[in-house]
């Protein structure tokens, strides 16, 4: 019925209310709407928590940030200890290939942020990259570290 990802299966809980299908959002603590780019969205929390050790308690969804006057939402950010932006995480549907517009959406996301990862994926292709900023590179990796190695 929902896409299989490339990224590890989880319990995923499900409802139905008022003829719509809702997930719960462990982060929001909430049911949410189920759209395509949600599960996505909830199948990248779960692979951040559960495999890639990053805190629940430091991720952020779709937190307003403000630049150049306008409002912007990154579909997830995690802040390391100091509570400083350290990563990225922007989403989209299955069907929804990665393009450049993709990566300008996620650069402008990050121009306040000045973050270190950047990932973007649509649940079966996963783009990483880490920022070097005083040598003005990005740095396309494998995958996303594990937590500890940020």
């Amino acid at each position: 019925m929902y896409p299989t990802l490339n990224l590890p299966a989880y319990a995923v809980k499900l409802k139905n209310h008022s003829q719509r299908t809702q997930i719960f959002d462990r982060i929001r603590k909430k049911f949410v709407a189920l759209t395509p780019e949600e599960w996505v969205r909830q199948h990248v929390v779960n692979y951040l928590i559960e495999h890639k050790n990053f805190p629940a308690s430091r991720i952020a969804i779709e937190s307003s940030l403000k630049y150049n006057q306008l409002l912007r939402r990154p579909d997830i950010v995690y802040y390391d200890n100091d509570l400083k932006p350290t990563l990225i995480v922007e989403c989209k549907a299955t069907d929804v290939k990665i393009s450049q517009t993709t990566f300008d959406q996620i650069a402008r996301y990050n121009m306040p942020l000045r973050v270190n990862y950047l990932l973007v994926t649509n649940g079966i292709k996963h783009f990483c990259c880490r920022m070097e900023y005083e040598k003005e590179e990005v740095i396309f990796l494998k995958e996303l570290p594990d937590f500890s190695q940020l």
